[in-house]
């Protein structure tokens, strides 16, 4: 603060002012990078929300969501699916019942963002909630490789909102190849369509949000937002 003019001059003449370093330099090549880290944590974007996400240890994941439900801040409705991710982070494995890694990671960024989030529905199979659809992510190859979202910060989403809009932008660009969307016949109408680059967009009722994975995806999420379409 007693450096004259420290506003105006480079972070790295300010530094230099203070520190004397060897080379008045030094931060000139971190000071960009850094802008863009302070950037993405302050815009809450994919590249911010995938840091939530560092691991790929199942169990581990459960875990800490069960810690959120426990504090209301991921609630469901019947059948309760939510013991789905309690049995996981328990270690205990129930036939058909399992919940593929990348679709935790889905539930951890979307609760990281939103502060809480309402969950409808998981492994289908698991609840014997057969629709029809032997193909649905919900159901096929033992369940589990999708989810539905009812509410998004305690307010329901109709998968057109400005919730479900941010929560698509954050998302989406981490998902992996041969994941889909629903709602898109609900955006269109509300005229919030979106170009989703890699990721099918098919019709769903208009009182959640649908998120999933290819059933044969055993992976994570992208970690990388920049190499999304790669």
């Amino acid at each position: 603060m007693k450096v004259p003019n420290w506003e105006t001059v480079t972070p790295t003449a300010a530094a230099h002012a203070v520190q004397i370093n060897a080379d008045p330099d030094h931060y000139t090549p971190y000071y960009a990078p850094a802008e863009s880290v302070v950037a993405a944590l302050l815009g809450g974007d994919a590249a911010c929300a995938a840091t939530a996400v560092t691991g790929s240890n199942a169990q581990q994941l459960a875990a800490d969501l069960v810690v959120k439900i426990d504090a209301g801040n991921i609630t469901g409705i019947a059948p309760d699916h939510l013991r789905e991710i309690r049995w996981i982070a328990a270690g205990e494995v129930h036939a058909n019942c399992g919940i593929n890694l990348a679709i935790l990671q889905v539930i951890t960024i979307a609760v990281n963002t939103f502060g809480s989030v309402g969950i409808s529905d998981i492994n289908r199979l698991c609840t014997n909630q057969y629709l029809g659809n032997t193909d649905s992510s919900h159901w096929a190859n033992g369940g589990g490789h999708a989810v539905d979202f009812y509410s998004l910060d305690r307010t329901p989403t109709t998968g057109a909102d400005a919730n479900a809009i941010k929560l698509l932008k954050t998302l989406l660009p981490l998902m992996p190849a041969g994941s889909a969307t629903g709602q898109v016949q609900c955006r269109a109408k509300a005229g919030t369509s979106l170009e989703l680059a890699g990721v099918r967009q098919f019709e769903d009722t208009c009182n959640h949000v649908h998120l999933q994975v290819d059933p044969a995806y055993t992976g994570s999420l992208k970690a990388d937002p920049a190499k999304a379409s790669s």
